[in-house]
């Protein structure tokens, strides 16, 4: 059975080459929605002085969005399952927009702990049904692409988005910022509803179909690759601004633009991986797994030298993003038959190798391992991703050589 869904018509030319331009504004939103969850960061210290609480209490609004995202996705799939996508689209956005606005306007705690839960189920749920839509917008050979270009929205939030609304809070208040996130989310909401076609299964939804589907073993070795290669490369970022100063000893005005330089890489990562991953998958994985590999194991024996240092980070953004594209080329395909739940699921578990991040780390610098330590257990995480790749990639040569009722 196939996902595919009012595929446009041929085109020639460098029409042909060109994604949709709903591709792109469903890119945008998501990195409107995800400005928020990495601006938090930078204000969390002003939120805990206007609230008069404790800076590990606001930390609890991390914690908070992020198991919405982890838990949200999924269950939401299946609710929504015969809704338009469109309409999905739209109600999330509009959704957690409203979420951010009130937590805003309130000056209570809870509150503001509750909306930021309640914005990780919306965002999960947009970002689920966004690749589900961008997939049904272009042509089966460039599936993996168009995935890559929307999760590109969360690259930007990361590097841009995050950064400048901290930057704008600065100026304004700790709310300026998450503001400014309401204000982006509602231009992506009204393009969605302007400019996004409207798309819709080739089958008629089933959730039955759906859960059947979520049963495959290959689909759950894609999940572990997904949340091994994120936990991978996230370890050496989330850490690289006290890595960069403690260990390669660097002035701490230069580590803006080291991050800035991992979002190059990023951008590049997503761009080779999305033209490669289509046709090659697993080849795109393996790159990405051994280059984290490489560029984490590099950074902990050349940590202390500037001038290694710098391409490293650099090649670790490629490495991290060029497999992006084919995780999710790699769900969409395993998971012909149930894309909207696979999809979900896929961003919890991206969300969850995130989220493990600080768990892991916490244990090797507790105890006494020190930040040479951290690209050592983000190397040890890409060595993992390696089998799970081989596998996934054996189990699609067996299915190809027997195939199975129900496969294409």
């Amino acid at each position: 059975m196939s996902v595919q869904t009012e595929q446009p018509q041929a085109a020639s030319g460098r029409a042909a080459a060109r994604l949709p331009l709903g591709v792109y504004l469903l890119a945008f939103s998501l990195f409107a929605m995800g400005s928020a969850e990495f601006l938090l960061a930078g204000v969390l210290p002003d939120i805990a002085d206007d609230l008069g609480i404790s800076l590990s209490s606001a930390g609890a609004l991390i914690s908070a969005f992020a198991i919405g995202v982890v838990i949200g996705g999924p269950p939401l799939a299946v609710l929504t399952l015969r809704w338009p996508r469109q309409l999905t689209l739209v109600t999330s956005q509009a959704l957690f927009a409203a979420g951010v606005a009130v937590g805003l306007v309130s000056d209570n705690f809870t509150v503001l702990l509750v909306t930021r839960f309640l914005c990780g189920l919306a965002y999960a749920g947009f970002w689920a049904v966004a690749a589900v839509t961008a997939i049904g917008l272009v042509t089966p050979d460039r599936t993996a692409r168009a995935s890559g270009v929307v999760v590109s929205g969360l690259s930007v939030a990361m590097v841009a988005g995050g950064p400048a609304g901290a930057l704008l809070s600065h100026f304004t208040s700790w709310q300026g910022g998450f503001w400014a996130v309401v204000g982006l989310t509602a231009v992506g909401t009204v393009s969605t509803l302007v400019a996004v076609p409207s798309t819709k299964a080739a089958e008629e939804p089933s959730v039955q179909r759906e859960l059947r589907t979520m049963k495959q073993p290959q689909l759950w070795v894609v999940y572990a690759a997904t949340l091994l290669s994120t936990a991978a490369y996230m370890m050496s970022y989330n850490y690289l601004a006290a890595f960069l100063t403690d260990i390669t000893s660097m002035n701490s005005v230069w580590v803006p633009a080291i991050l800035t330089l991992f979002g190059i890489g990023a951008f590049i990562g997503l761009s080779i991986g999305g033209r490669i991953a289509d046709g090659r998958p697993h080849h795109a994985l393996l790159i990405g797994a051994v280059g984290i590999l490489v560029s984490s194991v590099l950074l902990a024996l050349l940590g202390r030298y500037a001038v290694a240092v710098i391409p490293l980070v650099l090649l670790l953004g490629v490495s991290g993003f060029v497999l992006n594209p084919a995780i999710y080329g790699r769900v969409f395909t395993v998971a012909a038959g149930a894309p909207t739940l696979a999809g979900a699921t896929a961003v919890s578990m991206f969300q969850l190798g995130i989220s493990l991040v600080p768990v892991l780390a916490a244990v090797v610098l507790v105890g006494g391992g020190g930040l040479t330590a951290i690209p050592w257990l983000g190397a040890g995480l890409a060595v993992l991703t390696i089998p799970a790749v081989l596998i996934d990639r054996a189990m699609t040569r067996s299915r190809a050589e027997n195939p199975q009722p129900g496969d294409n």
